[in-house]
């Protein structure tokens, strides 16, 4: 059966609770969706949905909203993580005042990346005084320490 459905603001509220209270099937989400807001909205909904949840995180997010991000964090790909670590640089170059949470949220990123992209983007962070000195505070030793001194054995060796 062919409905005329719209996507109206009262459809996509009832998309919202929906995803939020209950969880399809890949085809049988499709189907109930498209019955609330019309089928092309449906799939245009679900694109958007694919395509945000596998775009690298935002300095914004690893910086204000943490707690949230951080098992996607984890489970980035390099390319991801690269994406991220350039927004955090750009970020941190432009606005190097970072917040408490924002520091510990910063080192907490740090501390998930691998190693040698840990390494890289340390290096670069070190390059921006106020956040060097920021990640350079005792209680981040264990995470930043370690690398600040592999750093410095390369600079050594070189």
């Amino acid at each position: 059966m062919d409905l005329q459905v719209e996507p109206t603001e009262r459809a996509w509220e009832m998309v919202s609770l929906l995803r939020k209270n209950s969880r399809f099937p890949g085809d049988l989400e499709m189907e109930v969706y498209s019955g609330v807001v019309g089928r092309e909205a449906a799939i245009m909904f679900l694109r958007w949905l694919t395509d945000h949840r596998h775009r690298p995180l935002t300095a914004a997010e690893v910086l204000d909203t943490w707690e949230e991000v951080a098992g996607k964090a984890a489970a980035q790909r390099d390319d991801q993580q690269a994406a991220t670590i350039n927004d955090l640089t750009a970020r941190l170059q432009l606005t190097p005042d970072i917040a408490g949470l924002q520091e510990q949220n910063l080192v907490a990123y740090i501390a998930v990346l691998p190693r040698d992209l840990r390494f890289a983007f340390i290096k670069s962070l070190l390059k921006i005084p106020t956040v060097a000195l920021a990640i350079s505070q005792d209680k981040y030793d264990a995470v930043i320490f370690d690398a600040i001194r592999s750093i410095s054995a390369d600079a050594v060796g070189h």
